[in-house]
C-alpha cells in the first residue's frame, strides 16, 4: 500500500498548525481517500466496518440525502457519544476544537437545540464555510464558526470559562504542541465543565497515521491532570480510537 502523495502547493509558514495539515498529510495511510479532504471527513467514508467495536458505527444510507447523513461517520459514531457517552443536554454550551468536517459540530447542535450553542473551531476558513453551509442544509442555526489556531493560546474568541464541553477529536495526533491546545481549551471550560479527546489507538492497522503520530493515551492524561483536568471515563470510541473524558476542577 502506497502513501498518500502530497499535493503541489504550499502553506504559508505562520499558519503550519496541527489544523493545517488537514488539508494534507503524507503520513496518513489510506489511498482510496483524497488528499484534500480535513481529517474528520476522512472518517465519514467508506472504510470497512467491524461488528464488534465497542461504539457501533451508523453506516450511511444515502449521499443524495444529506441532511440525513450529517453527523454520521463509518469510524465514530458521533451521536452514541455524545448523548450516551458524553450526556449533552438541551440549553448547553459547546466548543468543536479543529472541527474538520463537522460531523461532532452538527451533532451536538442537534443535541443542544436551540437552546444552546456550538462554536465550530478551525484554522482553515475553506472547512468553516464548509459547516456554515451544512448546518444551513441541516435546518441547525445554533452553531457559529470561530477561525483560530488552537495552538496559542488564547487566540480562540469565545469568551472564557464559559463553555458546558470542549471536543478534541481527531487533532491532537496531528500536533507537536499537545500541551498548548489542551491549555486553550481548558482556558474556555468553565469549572465543572467536560473536555472529550479522541485519537487515534496505537493499533497495527492499515487505517489512520503512522504508528509515530500516535498519541498515548496515558501521556494526554498526565498533561491533563497538570491544568486541573481529572480524568472521568477513559473508553473504546470505534475500531481504532480510543476516547478521554476530563473534567475541570
Amino acid at each position: 500500500m502506497s502513501k498518500i502523495k502530497t499535493p503541489d502547493f504550499q502553506i504559508p509558514a505562520d499558519t503550519l498548525s496541527a489544523q493545517a495539515t488537514q488539508l494534507a498529510d503524507p503520513n496518513f495511510i489510506n489511498p482510496s481517500i483524497a488528499t484534500d479532504t480535513p481529517v474528520n471527513q476522512i472518517a465519514n467514508q467508506g472504510l470497512a466496518r467491524d461488528k464488534n467495536i465497542a461504539i457501533k458505527a451508523t453506516p450511511v444510507e444515502s449521499q443524495k440525502n444529506q441532511t440525513a447523513v450529517f453527523g454520521k461517520s463509518e469510524l465514530l459514531n458521533a451521536n452514541q457519544i455524545l448523548s450516551q457517552i458524553l450526556g449533552l443536554k438541551t440549553g448547553q454550551r459547546v466548543a468543536d476544537l479543529g472541527a474538520g468536517g463537522g460531523l461532532f459540530t452538527l451533532q451536538a447542535a442537534r443535541l443542544v437545540g436551540n437552546q444552546g450553542e456550538v462554536y465550530a473551531v478551525d484554522i482553515m476558513k475553506t472547512i468553516l464555510s464548509d459547516i456554515e453551509s451544512k448546518s444551513r442544509m441541516a435546518n441547525l442555526y445554533n452553531i457559529k464558526t470561530v477561525w483560530s489556531n488552537i495552538e496559542i493560546l488564547g487566540a480562540t474568541k469565545i469568551p472564557e470559562a464559559t463553555l458546558d464541553f470542549v471536543f478534541l477529536v481527531n487533532i491532537l495526533f496531528q500536533s507537536k504542541s499537545v500541551d498548548s491546545m489542551l491549555s486553550e481549551a481548558a482556558r474556555l471550560m468553565k469549572n465543572g465543565a467536560k473536555m472529550l479527546v479522541i485519537d487515534w489507538s496505537d493499533s497495527n492497522t492499515k487505517v489512520g497515521p503512522h504508528n509515530d503520530r500516535r498519541l498515548d493515551p496515558n501521556s494526554i492524561i498526565s498533561q491533563a491532570q497538570a491544568m486541573n483536568l481529572i480524568l472521568e471515563q477513559q473508553f473504546i470510541a470505534g475500531q481504532y480510537h480510543f476516547g478521554l473524558i476530563f473534567i475541570k476542577t
